[in-house]
């Protein structure tokens, strides 16, 4: 690289990784320039930032050539520096520090709401690539537990976005990260949530058979949990239900969903982050009797649309597939064609492969 491209790379990996350390094309020369009274040291932060970006601690990096031969046996000096300035790393990590990764793990799915995953996805990977290797290098068990239970929540949240584009490899992978870190975390709510969704990539995948099983499981390691949670939990038992084509059953779990759910919602900073009232318990039921050809399944769905946030921008598309799906039941070809292209509308502009596939799925010219 030039001294223009590396210096331009540098601010890049800082902002990326979270290092506070520059370097600009001046610093660099002035580090790259033999003076008569030795190389000059670059500031503490920057010298992080090189050690960070090289994995080789500074002295070396800044030696001239031959100088560093022998002086570290395969590469020990180097491992125990690195391994050090990680571990310091993960010892910063206080209570301020797991707020601000809520914060930017919060603001990355209230976006994904309303503008799609697209452009959100591979920023929130990195986030989550960060969280990991402050995990892996904490020692406190407190800190652990909290990273961990960071973890669980953005690998979820991942792992939707990725079912969202199409990537269903990607989305089965994060969904076991997510259900490996709520086990780190010591968290039954968390891996119950994470278990739970990935009921939905099976279902997805034709899988229906496993995702039923899965989804009962799922019930039963957060049958302890907040009754939030656990109206969660039936009703995405019911939409596996549903998808195996269990019609009765899957009804059954959503009236016990609709049964859990609280008047209430306090905020319990040990749960899964849920958003779940009656109108998504209408969506989710109207997409049920949507499947089962159910003459219940428009006026459920067309009361669920009425009361539907319009931050969620997403299952606005899903609701007018499931509308349209069920305007067919009943041979209104008009009314399913009108939702069928107010769906495909909704999910261009959030650029929703799973929803156009849904689309694709329904038998209109």
């Amino acid at each position: 690289m030039s001294h223009e491209e590396f210096a331009e790379y540098a601010t890049t990996y800082a902002r990326d990784h979270g290092e506070r350390g520059t370097l600009s094309v001046r610093q660099l020369q002035r580090l790259l320039s033999p003076r008569p009274d030795g190389t000059p040291r670059p500031r503490p932060a920057t010298r992080r930032l090189l050690e960070q970006i090289f994995d080789t601690p500074v002295d070396v990096l800044l030696a001239a050539p031959g100088e560093e031969a022998g002086a570290d046996i395969d590469g020990w000096d180097r491992q125990v520096s690195a391994l050090n300035r990680d571990i310091a790393a993960a010892q910063r990590v206080g209570h301020d520090a797991i707020a601000q990764f809520t914060i930017q793990i919060d603001s990355t799915r209230r976006l994904d709401r309303r503008f799609g995953a697209a452009a959100l996805l591979d920023p929130l990977r990195l986030h989550l690539d960060h969280i990991e290797t402050l995990l892996v290098h904490a020692t406190a068990g407190e800190t652990v537990r909290a990273l961990a239970a960071l973890l669980a929540d953005g690998h979820a949240l991942a792992a939707w976005q990725a079912l969202d584009l199409g990537r269903l490899t990607d989305a089965w992978r994060h969904s076991g990260l997510a259900c490996d870190a709520a086990r780190a975390a010591q968290s039954p709510a968390l891996l119950a949530h994470a278990l739970a969704e990935r009921t939905v990539i099976l279902a997805d995948a034709g899988r229906t058979a496993d995702s039923v099983e899965l989804s009962e499981r799922a019930r039963t390691a957060g049958d302890r949990s907040s009754d939030l949670l656990r109206s969660w939990l039936a009703a995405a038992h019911g939409e596996a239900l549903a998808a195996h084509g269990l019609q009765d059953d899957s009804l059954h779990a959503f009236d016990d969903a609709v049964r859990c759910l609280p008047d209430h919602v306090d905020p319990d900073d040990g749960e899964p982050y849920i958003t779940l009232g009656p109108a998504h318990l209408a969506r989710w039921r109207g997409h049920a009797l949507a499947r089962f050809g159910h003459r219940d399944a428009v006026p459920v769905l067309v009361e669920a649309l009425a009361a539907h946030d319009a931050d969620f921008t997403r299952a606005e598309a899903g609701i007018h597939v499931d509308l349209a799906a069920a305007y067919l039941a009943t041979g209104d070809r008009k009314s399913a064609t009108r939702h069928r292209d107010r769906a495909r509308t909704v999910s261009d502009a959030v650029r929703s492969r799973r929803q156009h596939r849904r689309i694709a799925a329904l038998p209109l010219v």
